[in-house]
C-alpha cells in the first residue's frame, strides 16, 4: 500500500501544474519516507546546531525583553552568511521541502528581527542611523545573484526559474545574463515586481527573433540570420532604457556579458556600475550576436540631451556567452556576492551536467568516467590553447580560441538549474517559439526550480530581506523632506 502511494504522489511531483500541487505531493512523500522525524531532530553532523540554537534563543530573548540595542548588535555582528554550514547542500538532499526545522525557526527570527528593526519607531535608533545599520550589514553578509546562461531559443526555460524565485519572494537583485540569458535579464531589469505578472506571459512578448538570411549573408561577415529582426524584437521586449535608467524604475541590476571581436580587447561586463548610459537593448543585441549567426555590434549609449549615439565606434561586440557565460567573479567584485543561482540552458553543456549529477550518485563507481572526464577537458584546454597562440590562418586561430574558452569555463553555481532535453528541445533551438512552446519550457523551468527552492531560501532569504529594508528606509527618507516642506507651509499659513 505505502509503494503504491509513493509511486502516486512522484507521478504528481513530475507532473505538477505549479508550486502548490508539488509541494502538496512532496510533503506527502517526505511524510511516506520518514523525513519529517529528520526535520525535527536539531542534532546533526552536517551543521554547527549549537551555534545556531544559542544565537537564536538570543536574538528571541531580545527581542521579547524589547532590548533593542542588544538585539541591534547580536544581528550586527553576528549575521554571517552560511552560518555554522547551515547551507550544507547534503542538508536538502534528505527531504523535498525544507530542512532541519532549526535552520527554517533561525532564519525566520532573523527576517523578523530586521523586518521591526526596519519599521518600528526605536529610541536613539534614526532614520539615518538605520540605513547606514542595514547597509553595512548587507555589505558584510553579501548578497545572492541570479545568472542566465545561452541557449537561443531554450532560453525561454529561465522565465520558469524566474517565475518560481518570484512567486516565493527569493528573485535576487542582481541578474546577470549572457546570449538569450541577457535578453531575460534584460526584460527583467526593466519590469517592475507589478509588472512581472505579465512579462511572465507569452502572449505578451514579441517573440519573432529568428529571421533567415542565408548563405551568403554569413559569407560577408553580416551572419546567417536577419539582426535587425532581432533588433526589433529586443526594443519591443525590452524598451529605450539605459542601466541607469533601468535601476531606477526596478532596483534591480542588470549585467550583461559580451565578448570582443578585436585583439587586445577583453570581455566586458555591462551594468549601471561599468556603463551606467548604455542602452540596455544595445548591450543584449550584441552578448546575442553568436559568431557567424549574427553579425557584431556597435554599442549605443544616450547622450546628455537623449539621443542614441554609438558607445565606441571603433570596438565591436559578439555573443557574451562565448568567453564569459557566468561572470561570477566579476560579479563578486561589484555586489559582494556570495552565493550564485545558475540556470543553464546551454545545448552543449546541459548533458554534461546530467552526467554530474549520475556521477556524484554513484560516488565511488562512478570515479573512473570523472577521471576521464577531467583528463579530457585538462588536456582538451592545452590543446585548444596551443591552436589558439600558435595556428595560422586567423579562421583557425579564432576556432581555437573558442574552443578554448568554451573548455575553460565553468557553468554552474552554487545551486544550479538545468532542463532535460530531448531530441524536440534541439530541433527548435533555432525557431521562432510559439506561445505554447513557450509555456511549455516555462513550466519545465518551475519544474526545475521547485526542489531547490529550500535551499535558495536559506542562503538568499536574509540577504533580500536586508536589501527590502533599505529600499523601504531610503523612500522613507526620500519622504522626510517633503513632509517637512508641508509642516512649514502650514505653520507659515
Amino acid at each position: 500500500m505505502t509503494d503504491s502511494r509513493i509511486r502516486k504522489f512522484r507521478k504528481m511531483l513530475a507532473e505538477a501544474p505549479n508550486y502548490e500541487v508539488w509541494k502538496a505531493a512532496a510533503l506527502e512523500l517526505d511524510y511516506l519516507e520518514g523525513n519529517v522525524e529528520w526535520k525535527e531532530d536539531f542534532a546533526s553532523d552536517m551543521y554547527h546546531y549549537e551555534l545556531i540554537y544559542e544565537r537564536l534563543r538570543n536574538l528571541q530573548y531580545y527581542h521579547q525583553k524589547q532590548d533593542y540595542d542588544r538585539l541591534r548588535r547580536a544581528l550586527r555582528e553576528g549575521l554571517h552568511h552560511d552560518l555554522g554550514n547551515m547551507g550544507n547542500p547534503a542538508l536538502y538532499t534528505r527531504s523535498r521541502v525544507g530542512t532541519k526545522h532549526l535552520i527554517e525557526e533561525y532564519i525566520n527570527q532573523v527576517c523578523d528581527s530586521l523586518n521591526f528593526l526596519c519599521d518600528e519607531p526605536i529610541a536613539n535608533f534614526t532614520l539615518s542611523e538605520k540605513i547606514r545599520f542595514f547597509r553595512d550589514t548587507l555589505t558584510s553578509y553579501g548578497r545572492p545573484a541570479l545568472l542566465l546562461s545561452g541557449g537561443a531559443t531554450l532560453g525561454m526555460f529561465h522565465l520558469g526559474v524566474i517565475k518560481a524565485l518570484w512567486e516565493k519572494g527569493l528573485l535576487p537583485q542582481v541578474i546577470a545574463g549572457s546570449s538569450v540569458g541577457a535578453v531575460m535579464a534584460g526584460m527583467l531589469g526593466v519590469h517592475t515586481d507589478a509588472e512581472i505578472p505579465e512579462m511572465l506571459n507569452p502572449e505578451s512578448h514579441h517573440l519573432n527573433a529568428w529571421k533567415w538570411k542565408g548563405i551568403y549573408s554569413a559569407m560577408r561577415g553580416e551572419g546567417l540570420m536577419d539582426q535587425s529582426q532581432l533588433q526589433a524584437c529586443l526594443r519591443a521586449n525590452i524598451g529605450e532604457y539605459t542601466f541607469e535608467e533601468a535601476f531606477e524604475k526596478t532596483g534591480r541590476s542588470i549585467n550583461v556579458s559580451v565578448s570582443p571581436v578585436q585583439v587586445n580587447q577583453k570581455a566586458r561586463l555591462l551594468c549601471g556600475y561599468t556603463s551606467p548610459y548604455l542602452m540596455v537593448w544595445s548591450a543584449v543585441l550584441a552578448s546575442a550576436a553568436v559568431p557567424g549567426i549574427f553579425a557584431p555590434v556597435t554599442l549605443m549609449k544616450k547622450d546628455l540631451h537623449g539621443s542614441v549615439l554609438p558607445y565606441t565606434t571603433r570596438l565591436r561586440f559578439v555573443d557574451g556567452s562565448v568567453v564569459s557565460d557566468l561572470p561570477v567573479e566579476r560579479l563578486r567584485h561589484l555586489y559582494d556576492v556570495n552565493f550564485t543561482i545558475v540556470s543553464q540552458t546551454n545545448p552543449h553543456v546541459v548533458p554534461f551536467l546530467s552526467m554530474k549529477g549520475e556521477d556524484e550518485k554513484l560516488g565511488l563507481a562512478g570515479l573512473p568516467f570523472h577521471l576521464l572526464k577531467s583528463e579530457v577537458q585538462f588536456h582538451g584546454r592545452g590543446l585548444f590553447d596551443f591552436m589558439r597562440k600558435r595556428l595560422r590562418p586567423e579562421l583557425l586561430r579564432q576556432v581555437s580560441g573558442q574552443f578554448y574558452t568554451i573548455m575553460a569555463q565553468r557553468y554552474s553555481g552554487d545551486v544550479t538549474i538545468a532542463p532535460t532535453y530531448t531530441l524536440k528541445h534541439y530541433r527548435r533551438m533555432l525557431s521562432n517559439p510559439d506561445p505554447a512552446f513557450a509555456r511549455q519550457l516555462i513550466l519545465e523551468g518551475e519544474r526545475a526550480t521547485w526542489p531547490k527552492i529550500s535551499m535558495i531560501r536559506s542562503h538568499g532569504r536574509i540577504a533580500n530581506t536586508l536589501e527590502r529594508c533599505i529600499r523601504r528606509l531610503k523612500e522613507r527618507q526620500a519622504e522626510s523632506p517633503r513632509d517637512l516642506r508641508l509642516v512649514s507651509t502650514n505653520d507659515s499659513g
